[in-house]
Parts: structure tokens; C-alpha cells; sequence
């Protein structure tokens, strides 16, 4: 397969609009923005945490900024509520990308639309992403994960592109992966999910509508924002390396989905092969789960950056910091 002809860009921020973590006294760093403590803070609407997961990426090229929403959070007032809290102008939104079909990555888009009314843009999905599903823990319980409706979608103006392989927007900055190479031996998606097809429930474990978004930033590599990896994030960076040609990772933000018995096995192998690929910074979000974040802590310290909802993390090439 011939390489995408992914385009540099000269920075790129990513926003934490919705994560399962919030911490307001949290300390910045070097292209780490925490949201700003305020005097009365407690008499204003504050930042919330949800079991969801939502990040505003923006590019900027050439004194532009153009800005992707990638997922949408389980609520509708999560999202909306984030989005007024941290006063997000999305003006400069030019696209929608779902990583997959669960609901705490698409149930709080109608948050977005209740903030700004119908929008104009595309919406990038991948076709397994309208598939009803359930999981079923082997305690009993059952968790149904309902799909995106693509009539509700396009009633608020969204043009659906649904599209299995790699797919390029903004003027061939911003890269949606498309379905996921699996490589890895022990990265095998998650056994106790089940799709309902054709009027039956039947084993749905690969998830092969994840999908991650990746920008190339100058002189500093890949920015890989993926929501959960349910593909396994290494089969995620090295397939973002495999489409783009590009070998160096600047940083990878977002779910490992290391939580829970199933996954908490595969956590010494994950950890040893993500630490080979020289990623320079990781921030675990959502469903990494807390033995592989304290992990990740352990082995990649000078890497490891702790995200929280209103964080903004900008990684950006060495001649725009000069500028």
C-alpha cells in the first residue's frame, strides 16, 4: 500500500472537552495548559468528568487554525456543558470524526448542536460504527452500547461519510485512520462484546470500526489522538506509521483500554512494546484503567504528562517555537 500523503503542519492543540478525570489544582508544564483557576470558582458552572471521552484538535498552518471534534462524550450536558465552561469557539470546525460506536464516544454530540444549531460539516464514520451492541461480563451483567443514528445525524446538517479505510480532511492535514491493522499476537479486541445482527446476538469482539485521527507535526513527528484503541494502541501507532511512512511519534494521547481483568494481563506486553516505539510524550486518557497509567508512569517518566478535563496539550514544530 502506497503511503498517505499526510501534510505537515506547524502545531497542533488538543483540547480534553470530555475525559473521566478532572483535577483543578493540577499543575502546566511545557505545552501542558491546565484550565485557569478562577476566585469565585464555586460559585460558576464547573468542569464535569464522565465515563466518555471528547477532544477538540486544532491545527495550525501557515498563521491558520482549523479545528476537528473528535467525539462527542456520553451526555448531552457533559459535552454542551464543558463546551460553554471552557468557552470554546468553534468557529474554525471543520469536521467530525467518531473513533467507534459506543456510546460514550457519540451520545453527547446533540450537546454540540444544542450550543450552536445545525452545522454544515462532514462527519466521518466507519461503517460498523451502526451496529447495536452489548457487553457481557462474565459477573452477569450486561451493558448495552447503543449506535449513532445516522437520520438524527443528518437532521442537524452533518454530511455522513462512511468510510472503511484512511480518510484525509482539512486540507490534507488531519488524518482519520480508517479500520485499524491488527499485527500484534496479544492484542485481540474485547471477547465479551456481542453485536445484534439479523434479529440475534453473535460474538462482535475485534471492533473494527476504531479508528484513531493523526497529524504530522514538523520536526517532531505523528500526533496519534486515539479514544479507546480497541485495535491495541500498538497496532495504532504502528499503523499510523505504516500509512503515513512516518516512523517518529511525537505523542500519543488518549485510551490504551487496559481496565478491567480481561486487559490488566496484557498490560507488561503493551507497556514494553509502546516504550520501544520512542514515543515522546503519552498522556493515557479514558479507559487505559490505573495499573497500566501507573505503569506507563513508571517506565516513561520523562514522557508521561497526566491529562484532566480543560487541559490543553499543543505540541508544535522547533520553528514555531521560535516565531
Amino acid at each position: 500500500m502506497a503511503t498517505i500523503e499526510l501534510q505537515a503542519v506547524d502545531a497542533v492543540e488538543v483540547t480534553i472537552v470530555i475525559d473521566m478525570f478532572v483535577d483543578i489544582l493540577m499543575a502546566g508544564q511545557e505545552g501542558v495548559r491546565r484550565f485557569p483557576l478562577a476566585y469565585d470558582w464555586s460559585d460558576r458552572d464547573c468542569l464535569v468528568a464522565e465515563h466518555g471521552f471528547s477532544a477538540l484538535i486544532t491545527i495550525e498552518r501557515n498563521g491558520d487554525r482549523s479545528a476537528l471534534l473528535y467525539d462527542g462524550g456520553l451526555s448531552v450536558q457533559g459535552l454542551q456543558r464543558n463546551l460553554d465552561v471552557m468557552d470554546i469557539n468553534t468557529a474554525n470546525l471543520r469536521a467530525i470524526a467518531i473513533s467507534h460506536g459506543h456510546v460514550d464516544h457519540h451520545g453527547g454530540l446533540e450537546g454540540l448542536f444544542q450550543r450552536h444549531g445545525r452545522m454544515k460539516l462532514p462527519l466521518v464514520i466507519h461503517p460498523d460504527a451502526w451496529k447495536d451492541r452489548e457487553i457481557r461480563f462474565p459477573t452477569g451483567n450486561k451493558l448495552h452500547m447503543p449506535p449513532p443514528r445516522a437520520t438524527d445525524l443528518e437532521a442537524e446538517g452533518l454530511t455522513v461519510v462512511e468510510e472503511r479505510g484512511p480518510t484525509l480532511l482539512i486540507d490534507d492535514c488531519v488524518l482519520v485512520s480508517g479500520q485499524v491493522e491488527r499485527v500484534t499476537e496479544y492484542e485481540k479486541g474485547f471477547p465479551f462484546q456481542f453485536a445484534h445482527v439479523n434479529g440475534d446476538w453473535e460474538p462482535d469482539p475485534w471492533i473494527f470500526d476504531d479508528q484513531n485521527v493523526v497529524v504530522k507535526v514538523r520536526d517532531l513527528g505523528l500526533v496519534v489522538v486515539s479514544a479507546c484503541s480497541h485495535s491495541g494502541v500498538v497496532n495504532v501507532l504502528r499503523n499510523a506509521q505504516r500509512l503515513t511512512g512516518e516512523q517518529h511519534i511525537g505523542a500519543f494521547v488518549g485510551g490504551l483500554h487496559l481496565t478491567g481483568g480481561i486487559f490488566e494481563p496484557i498490560i507488561p506486553n503493551t507497556i514494553a512494546d509502546f516504550v520501544a516505539l520512542g514515543v515522546e510524550r503519552v498522556v493515557p486518557a479514558h479507559c487505559t484503567g490505573w495499573r497500566a497509567t501507573h505503569e506507563l508512569a513508571r517506565s516513561m517518566p520523562e514522557a508521561f504528562v497526566q491529562p484532566s478535563v480543560g487541559t490543553v496539550f499543543r505540541f508544535e514544530s522547533s520553528s514555531a517555537q521560535t516565531r
